[in-house]
């Protein structure tokens, strides 16, 4: 079994989209049209499994100090080989590289990220433009069920 982390390409994006495809469909993750993909794949960072795309996520930078975990994702039948676990790693090491003081995660899944030393914080405490850029897209706004986590490097 040969695991490739990579930056995914604007070629990748199809691949993606089918990828997380069910997630968006719940609810769980936001959809990300093409075209914004393609204007943040840099913020990606993907793995195969033998030369097949089997998880993504993105770092998205707010601010100076601030980042955000994004559309984590990894196919059911890669779970369990602590892909997601990497993805994240990697994003929190290109964080440390940029310079970034915080990264945010709004999940569902609250002991994934605290197993990664994310903390529980306020939704409240979240930088308005994050609530209106993103959340008012979002299916469940404004009734929000996710938990806000944060990392601090």
């Amino acid at each position: 079994m040969a695991v490739e982390f990579f930056k995914p390409l604007v070629s990748d994006i199809k691949d993606m989209q089918n990828l997380v495809k069910d997630e968006v469909d719940s609810g769980t993750i936001l959809l990300r049209t093409e075209d914004e993909m393609a204007t943040t794949i840099r913020s990606y960072t993907a793995v195969r499994i033998d030369s097949v795309l089997v998880g993504f996520c993105a770092l998205h930078v707010h601010s100076i100090n601030l980042a955000e975990i994004r559309s984590l994702i990894v196919s059911e039948d890669a779970r369990g080989k602590r892909l997601g676990k990497s993805l994240v790693e990697h994003c929190l090491e290109e964080a440390k590289t940029l310079g970034l003081k915080e990264i945010l995660s709004l999940t569902y899944q609250r002991k994934f990220f605290e197993d990664l030393k994310f903390i529980e914080i306020s939704k409240e405490s979240l930088p308005e433009h994050k609530i209106w850029a993103d959340c008012i897209r979002c299916k469940h706004f404004p009734v929000c069920d996710e938990i806000a986590l944060l990392y601090k490097i």
